[in-house]
């Protein structure tokens, strides 16, 4: 009897231990049925980012039908003459992460809005903030329609248009603008009269992403005169690189022709700068970046030719010297210490084959000859022959070119022989300053020949007039507020002493030429042509 009993017993202790790991099982499937699909632990989508390079969260991988980031990539363009071939080809996951430099917060939306802060204080003037007009859509460089899901026209065409093909899964609560990295935010606020606003929210990130995104492209920039490359980022954003020539205190010799000077990584940043404390915003974002020669150029770069130009210098750096029209030789390659080069990084435009941009001959170009003269330089009367010429015989185009040759006599830069504006916007749109390399290139002379446009049209916009009468006065000194704008960058100090204080000696030349062209006007409103009305 007692066997039997504990036979019985042992078989109920087991019927009900299955029976509890039966239901442990059931309760198990059941939860995991239950829990919604974003919250399950799956690594497939981080190991897909990390595989390709892009951040886990991009909207990227955000589903099955993702949008090719081949489309991101042939948004992107060039500062001048950037062919399709030099788009990076299998820029992917062997790329290597770069070492940059020290980052100083970027903007006046934080260092610039601080107790104390001259630019703060210039940017609340009422002349900085004079509204433009309203932007209609017929303004925007980009038509943008925001309830739906985007890819670009590849015919060239400026509109976004959706696209069944190439879709994109949004995340909830965001709407399309969202998903967009901060270069292409850029290119899609760019319009008809200025290639940022004032008070650009974006500007600090974008300036930051130029100095510390990881580079997993680089390649050189077919064109131009002096070594050039293009830099791609994780985002299939791209920015131009112009490594450093020279020391801060270094003065290109006297002897130097213009057509043959250095063209300079912090005169990009500074002109950057310079440019927004102006007010004319016409040049695009431009950040400081150290570069680490081995990791983010020679191992990734696709690009055979300028592959071959690499070495080891007899001090055992790392040298490289590419292929362009000037020095580009083992004579004056650029080496790292051992690896690491100082450069400026300077957001590109929308490629041209989607933002069409017209370049335009300056009337006031040099002849880029060693003893031929311009006509400008030989006709004192040459503004009136220029004033009945289109497109400066009427709107505002010959006043926004004097405003770039201010831009230029402040700065030094004797190297504008043409500039460029959006073919969408036809001649009533600003100019764009690019290429500004061989600006800040002296300090202890000025080169007045510069102010040729001005001093011969002997007009100027009342707006930049009261600008920069106001940046002669003491609380808003022009070299005070650009020293602080430059504080902010990764490779600050960016310029020496002597060129912030040259500022303030060209600033005082620019007036005299104005009030020179006052003293003889019959009107004052035949030199200082009203553009503010009465909201200033």
């Amino acid at each position: 009897m007692r066997c039997w009993l504990q036979t019985l017993f042992q078989r109920k202790f087991k019927v009900r231990l299955l029976f509890l790991l039966l239901l442990a099982f059931l309760a198990h499937l059941v939860i995991d049925l239950a829990l919604p699909a974003a919250h399950r632990p799956c690594g497939c989508d981080a190991k897909a980012a990390k595989a390709s390079g892009v951040p886990s969260g991009s909207s990227v991988l955000a589903g099955p039908k993702k949008l090719s980031l081949r489309i991101l990539q042939d948004f992107s363009g060039s500062n001048g003459s950037l062919e399709k071939s030099s788009q990076p080809q299998g820029a992917g996951p062997h790329a290597r992460a770069g070492q940059p430099g020290v980052w100083h917060q970027h903007g006046e939306a934080n260092a610039g809005r601080t107790k104390g802060s001259k630019l703060a204080a210039l940017f609340e003037h009422p002349l900085y903030n004079i509204p433009i007009p309203e932007v209609t859509e017929k303004d925007k460089l980009f038509v943008v329609n925001p309830m739906e899901k985007f890819t670009l026209r590849s015919s060239g065409s400026d509109e976004w248009v959706s696209s069944s093909k190439a879709e994109t899964l949004l995340p909830t609560g965001k709407t399309a603008y969202d998903t967009y990295p901060t270069w292409l935010k850029f290119h899609v606020g760019i319009n008809r009269y200025e290639l940022y606003p004032r008070r650009d929210p974006l500007m600090p990130t974008l300036l930051q992403d130029l100095a510390m995104q990881r580079i997993v492209s680089s390649v050189q920039k077919s064109g131009g005169t002096q070594l050039k490359l293009i830099m791609t980022f994780p985002n299939y954003g791209q920015a131009l690189f112009k490594p450093m020539k020279q020391t801060r205190d270094q003065e290109t010799p006297i002897d130097f022709f213009y057509f043959s000077d250095f063209e300079r990584h912090n005169a990009e940043i500074a002109a950057f700068h310079l440019d927004r404390i102006l007010d004319f915003r016409r040049i695009p974002p431009v950040s400081g970046r150290l570069v680490n020669i081995t990791k983010e150029i020679r191992d990734i770069t696709t690009d055979k030719k300028l592959a071959k130009t690499f070495f080891i210098s007899p001090a055992g750096n790392v040298c490289f010297y590419g292929e362009c029209s000037y020095y580009c030789s083992t004579e004056h390659a650029l080496c790292g210490k051992p690896d690491r080069l100082e450069g400026s990084m300077a957001a590109l435009l929308p490629d041209k084959t989607l933002a069409k941009r017209r370049s335009w001959r300056s009337p006031w170009r040099r002849s880029y000859h060693k003893s031929k003269k311009a006509e400008w330089e030989l006709n004192p009367n040459y503004c009136a022959q220029v004033r009945e010429t289109p497109p400066y015989d009427r709107g505002h185009r010959l006043l926004d070119l004097i405003d770039m040759t201010v831009l230029d006599f402040l700065m030094g830069n004797m190297d504008r022989h043409h500039y460029e504006t959006f073919e969408k916007f036809g001649n009533d749109t600003f100019l764009l300053h690019l290429d500004n390399g061989r600006g800040f290139g002296t300090h202890s002379r000025d080169e007045p020949s510069i102010l040729a446009p001005l001093r011969q049209c002997c007009s100027i916009k009342k707006s930049t007039y009261l600008r920069l009468q106001l940046l002669a006065t003491q609380p808003y000194r022009l070299s005070d507020l650009l020293r602080e704008a430059l504080a902010t960058d990764p490779l600050a100090p960016v310029l020496a002493e002597p060129h912030l204080r040259a500022l303030d000696r060209r600033l005082g030349k620019v007036l005299a030429v104005v009030g020179h062209c006052l003293a003889g006007a019959a009107h004052l409103d035949e030199v200082l042509v009203d553009d503010v009305g009465s909201q200033v």
